[in-house]
Formats: structure tokens, sequence, C-alpha cells
């Protein structure tokens, strides 16, 4: 692996604290869909990184601040898998805030 993709591995994994947010379509109180959290994982991360990532979530988020959802997060070209932890820091009507937390060591 090349010097330059390794740190941008460790780039991608290094993010603390990413913040992003969800407009819901429905009701304040629907859940937000995997592919909902997934795609705004991937947009933050990418930002605060520039590290282009594949996100994948299990399922649904739940509208309520403290709801958690652990994801996994693919930096491109790379094998290596890290989680993720997305985190609803409060709801607005139909905005969910969230808190955006890559683990700093690989899965496996």
């Amino acid at each position: 692996m090349s010097t330059a993709r390794n740190s941008a591995s460790r780039r991608a994994a290094a993010v603390v604290g990413a913040a992003a947010a969800i407009v819901l379509t429905g009701c304040g109180t629907d859940p937000a869909t995997a592919l909902q959290v997934a795609a705004e994982a991937e947009r933050v991360l990418e930002e605060r990184t520039g590290v282009p990532s594949t996100v994948s979530c299990p399922g649904e988020l739940a509208a309520e601040a403290g709801a958690e959802l652990r994801c996994v997060l693919t930096p491109e070209g790379e094998p290596q898998e890290y989680g993720v932890t997305v985190t609803v820091t409060a709801v607005d009507g139909d905005v969910l805030e969230l808190d955006v937390q890559v683990d700093d060591e690989p899965t496996g």
C-alpha cells in the first residue's frame, strides 16, 4: 500500500465529532432511513477528510436525542473497514442533528 493511500485511510479514520444533519421528509418522529444516515455520513466525512468513502448502515435511526446507530465505513480504494457511530444530538422539527464518530482502528 502506498504511503499516500495509507495516510488517506488514517485521515478517514481519525475524524472525530463531525457534525451532520438530516432533513426528514415525514413527521419529525419518523426515523431516518439507513440510506439517509449513510449518505449524510459519507458527505460529512468526505468534507472533513477529503477522502471519499462508502458508509453502510444496517437500519433506521430513531428521531430522538441520544439515539445511536453503528455503521461501517470503507475508504475508497481500501480493503479495510472502520466502525462508525452516528448519534442524534438534537431534533428540531423534521431535522436531525448528528454526530459522526469513526473508530480509531479498522475492524477485524
